[in-house]
């Protein structure tokens, strides 16, 4: 439960940070270049955050339980 309350509690923390802060930005990756908003830029990279911690998260458990 205090899990799922501290999940909540940075959820609304990066919303409002993503929406206070919704100007366009320019991204260059390797040889791409795109215009997005700042607001999806801070979206992705915290969800790509998530799934990568929760992807490692479980190979380590995984591997100790094995």
């Amino acid at each position: 439960m205090l899990i799922l309350l501290a999940l909540l509690v940075i959820i609304i923390f990066v919303s409002v940070f993503s929406i206070q802060n919704a100007v366009p930005v320019a991204i260059s990756f390797f040889l791409w270049k795109f215009e997005a908003s700042l607001a999806i830029v801070i979206f992705l990279s915290v969800v790509t955050g998530l799934i990568t911690g929760i992807i490692i998260s479980f190979l380590f458990k995984k591997k100790t339980f094995c």
